[in-house]
């Protein structure tokens, strides 16, 4: 028993022999081999954890306890909610048994019939338990995630938009799990009655504007679901371009912000969400909704840090800096500093009919109509900015 402890100490002293593990499994599961970033960091906890455990079992001639078999259910359950196979999670314990199997052996200078055959007797019990253990507890996950899939889909939105999750790869293996695959490019829509006794808040009224926007195909992709008084509609980009409409059937109006990338969805949700709480009722028009430039300005006015000044000229001017459009945005400057289309005509020598043109030219490139008091404030800052 001494020697079998010495070897404990000295193999879990050791982080090499946890890594060995780790590499190995990656090797030969293919489940395993393509995680990365907090999914690694998690398989290598693991790893360490068990190692430690199954040479303490071997050192004191031990078994699993109660506190063991729930760890391993839970871990179970995790890999079901993530959508790895059990097959491969159970084939990576059977690597790393090899793998440690290898390791004592070597760390033996003169080996023990005795020990040997009680190292081996310990791991196939441990893993014929183990295997019984999370087979069920992955079972049982599996069925319940099934079972309740529309539940399931909405605490999926849910932990996205709250940010609660380790990595995105998880909550792409989990989406996939439920038939799902998470929109990429994406609209994250969040709208709110009109009026406060408007349409009732409703996970069915969230689906049936998911089902509006997003038409027959909204099962492959969309999700829906419902914070407080707000729906939230995770949509792919082109859907958002029929948000207007629907919105204003439903008595609705909204946020939709789009220019936020996967890992950021709570991010977009912070915005759209600030941004419906701090809108003045002029910055609301029946045919748009707002967007991730008004969201970025109504961010900087509040001092709120989601606030991005340096991406407001971008997001709002556009297509007002690229090459060949000079003459618009001097018109739509002379506009904001003069307040008017005779005056800004006046001051670049044009006819008046003239400035009006490149005035709609500004509202059909940039979406944003000057003329417009909340919208030409928007341009007014980021024209302000970009200079």
């Amino acid at each position: 028993m001494k020697e079998r402890e010495r070897i404990r100490q000295r193999l879990t002293a050791s982080p090499r022999v946890a890594a060995s593990i780790v590499t190995a499994v990656r090797a030969q599961v293919p489940a395993y081999a393509v995680l990365d970033g907090s999914r690694l960091h998690e398989v290598r906890a693991i790893a360490a954890w068990a190692l430690e455990r199954m040479l303490e079992l071997w050192a004191t001639d031990g078994a699993l306890t109660p506190a063991d078999l729930r760890r391993f259910r839970g871990i179970a359950a995790a890999r079901a909610a993530d959508g790895r196979p059990v097959q491969a999670v159970l084939r990576a314990y059977r690597v790393a048994a090899t793998v440690l199997t290898d390791e004592v052996a070597a760390a033996a200078p003169a080996p023990d019939a005795a020990d040997a055959f009680a190292f081996v007797r310990m791991a196939l019990t441990t893993l014929d338990l183990l295997s019984e253990e999370m087979v069920t507890a992955y079972t049982a996950a599996s069925e319940d995630l099934a079972g309740d899939r529309d539940r399931a889909l909405r605490l999926l939105l849910d932990d996205l938009i709250a940010g609660r999750h380790a990595s995105l790869g998880a909550l792409t293996d989990r989406a996939a799990q439920l038939g799902r695959q998470l929109p990429d490019p994406y609209c994250l829509l969040v709208a709110e009655p009109v009026e406060a006794d408007g349409p009732p808040v409703t996970q069915e009224a969230a689906l049936g504007l998911l089902a509006a926007l997003d038409g027959p195909g909204h099962d492959a992709t969309a999700l829906a679901t419902v914070r407080a008084s707000r729906l939230v509609l995770l949509l792919p980009a082109a859907a958002g371009a029929a948000a207007a409409e629907a919105l204003r059937e439903r008595a609705l109006r909204g946020c939709a912000i789009t220019g936020e990338s996967q890992d950021r969805i709570a991010v977009a949700y912070r915005l759209a969400a600030d941004a419906l709480d701090t809108a003045p009722a002029h910055a609301h028009h029946p045919a748009r909704v707002l967007t991730d430039g008004d969201a970025q300005v109504l961010a900087l006015l509040g001092g709120r840090p989601a606030a991005a000044p340096e991406r407001i000229s971008r997001l709002i001017l556009g297509p007002l800096v690229q090459p060949g459009r000079g003459p618009l945005l001097e018109a739509l400057t002379s506009y904001l500093d003069t307040g008017s289309a005779n005056a800004a005509a006046r001051s670049l020598g044009l006819h008046p009919q003239s400035l009006r043109y490149r005035l709609r030219r500004i509202a059909d490139l940039t979406l944003r109509d000057p003329r417009d008091p909340w919208q030409r404030l928007t341009l007014d800052i980021a024209r302000t900015i970009g200079h």
